[in-house]
């Protein structure tokens, strides 16, 4: 599978007291490194559909990461993710997060394909063979 690599440099409102990065962070920066990943394949988040008031989007149903080092300012970091599975309205995505050669953590995220209507109400949808094709 295709790995792109989203890259954060860490400021020190990223940190706690303690200096090391606070967990949250780590999951806003996965669900960039997921936008990025298909944003890479010209299908940034809001891609507009046929239809120009309905857009995609994904939606995180559930993440688990674990941690293997800490990240402290002012360290680079680098998110490769990829997709292992795709299912019909969902998918699996992996981020390895990495210092240079050093593995800081791992997350995997389970998503959902969703289109914004005009109401503005998210609704879950069928992944666009067009989109699975661009991803492969």
């Amino acid at each position: 599978m295709e790995t792109t690599v989203f890259t954060v440099q860490v400021q020190p409102g990223d940190c706690g007291p303690d200096g090391i990065v606070l967990v949250h962070n780590f999951t806003r920066w996965m669900d960039a490194a997921s936008q990025h990943y298909f944003g890479e394949r010209g299908v940034p988040q809001g891609y507009r559909m046929t239809d120009p008031r309905v857009r995609l989007c994904t939606q995180t149903l559930e993440l688990q990461v674990r941690f293997n080092a800490p990240a402290t300012h002012p360290d680079v970091l680098r998110f490769h993710t990829r997709i292992d599975e795709w299912r019909a309205e969902i998918f699996y995505q992996s981020h390895r997060v990495m210092r240079g050669d050093t593995l800081i953590g791992e997350g995997r995220e389970t998503r959902e394909f969703c289109c914004l209507d005009i109401e503005g109400r998210l609704r879950p949808m069928r992944l666009p063979s067009w989109l699975r094709s661009r991803c492969q």
